[in-house]
């Protein structure tokens, strides 16, 4: 048995698509599980292939007042099956040349740990894993996250990973540092089981200071969704609602404002205000009567239902400048073909408590769902006016195929692609179950629709 702690590489992959944008986006389980390996006195290093900040990057970075930004991109060659679409790929995140003399500057590790987000940015993650191959050839890769779980069997075929990991991988981290390094984890704080309901207080926070600047800071109070919608895979991968203690997330940001002086925080939630009273609302009084000068944003969106007057205030009082309402559709009757989650009154009445509070309108958006198999995009241009109406912002959210969501089926019937063949059909903005020309045509009118 190793007795010598393992030097775990942490990597967070380059994105390869045709548009990207550092919207709050961090790999936030793969910098918590470098957390925990790093509390467990692990050796832990870091590299992101995304990094806007990089020491190599000339000039002066675009940083926006909220911390968001543009990435660095290169133009490349377009995915098989794609060659005739017209478009423009590009692979978003920091040159090669620098990510191999990255590499070279570490000390060889004895593990990689990849992490992946989008399905559809799996070809990123593919020629992350090479170049580490090429680098490392005898050192394993670890491949987790969002991709690997939801395309279990195409990241195993397409990827050069020595393992893929599913799901939440916590628990799993005693066995895969053993069985790759031989050493023998302390299992204490391991044992996150999917479903479990053990206390995420006893976590550390994630390594967000493994980054080369802390641009904001991403924060997840809970795991799992209370809602299943058919589009969403959030129930599949986290099945069970958790939740952390509302002083130890209020310790989190003081701990990034105070020693890092972190102003951005991007609450990665799908159910922030859910039983509020006991969580979210006890969190947002204590940012208050800390006088935090902290500024919070909530792009995963509010559960609509929530948005009380009471939950309005504290939040405008607590330092939010970014609400993001989860509407879907202004079709509220019962007969309609997706999920029902908000009456047309109790979506004015969220409106109304939050301008009550002092929201401004460019600060409130409504998400609606365009490119859904079969849709009308009658009903997609109605609920913008809707929306406009009721003096908010409608944000048009193009519909992603997900594996394992109700919806995937209907996705894979209308597709104008081969859903099955490869997640980067998957993608978005090919509005993939858009096959008529006119509509395709009709949705660009809709982006740049002025109401």
């Amino acid at each position: 048995m190793k007795t010598d702690p393992p030097h775990i590489l942490c990597i967070n992959p380059w994105i390869h698509d045709f548009a990207a944008f550092d919207f709050w986006a961090k790999p936030l389980g793969l910098l918590s599980i470098a957390a925990i390996l790093r509390e467990k006195g692990l050796k832990v290093s870091f590299i992101d292939c995304l990094n806007r900040f990089h020491p190599e990057e000339p000039g002066r970075v675009k940083e926006l007042w909220d911390g968001r930004g543009p990435f660095r991109k290169t133009g490349i060659n377009l995915p098989e099956g794609l060659e005739n679409t017209g478009r423009k790929f590009s692979r978003y995140g920091i040159k090669p040349r620098w990510f191999i003399n990255d590499l070279k500057k570490i000390k060889t590790p004895d593990l990689v740990f990849v992490t992946s987000l989008m399905t559809y940015w799996a070809t990123g993650v593919k020629e992350t894993i090479k170049m580490v191959k090429s680098i490392y050839p005898g050192v394993p890769v670890i491949l987790g996250g969002i991709y690997a779980s939801l395309c279990f069997e195409h990241a195993k075929k397409d990827t050069q990973a020595d393992l893929v990991v599913k799901g939440p991988g916590e628990h799993q981290l005693k066995k895969i540092i053993k069985d790759f390094t031989g050493f023998e984890l302390d299992e204490r704080g391991l044992s996150c089981l999917p479903g479990s309901q053990e206390d995420l207080d006893a976590l550390p926070f994630p390594a967000l200071d493994l980054q080369e600047k802390i641009a904001y800071a991403p924060v997840l109070t809970s795991r799992g969704c209370p809602f299943s919608c058919e589009y969403c895979a959030s129930s599949y991968l986290e099945p069970t609602l958790r939740r952390r203690s509302p002083e130890n997330v209020f310790k989190e940001i003081e701990h990034w404002h105070q020693n890092y002086h972190v102003k951005n925080f991007a609450f990665y939630d799908d159910a922030l205000l859910v039983n509020a009273e006991k969580y979210a609302f006890v969190l947002f009084e204590k940012i208050i009567a800390s006088k935090t000068d902290a500024w919070f944003h909530t792009p995963n969106a509010l559960h609509i239902r929530a948005v009380s007057q009471q939950a309005a205030d504290l939040m405008f009082r607590a330092g939010f400048k970014t609400i993001r309402l989860g509407l879907e559709t202004c079709d509220f009757s019962t007969g309609r073909s997706h999920d029902v989650k908000v009456g047309e009154n109790e979506f004015f009445k969220a409106v109304k408590n939050l301008k009550a509070a002092g929201f401004k309108k460019k600060q409130i958006g409504a998400y609606l769902l365009c490119g859904l198999p079969g849709q009308n995009l009658d009903e997609v241009e109605s609920s913008m006016y809707f929306v406009r109406k009721a003096g908010v912002m409608p944000v048009l959210a193009y519909y992603t195929p997900i594996p394992h969501t109700k919806m995937w089926e209907s996705a894979v019937k209308h597709s104008k692609f081969n859903l099955l063949e490869h997640p980067v059909f998957t993608n978005n903005t090919l509005f993939p179950c858009i096959g008529s020309k006119v509509d395709l045509k009709r949705i660009s009118q809709l982006k740049n629709l002025k109401i």
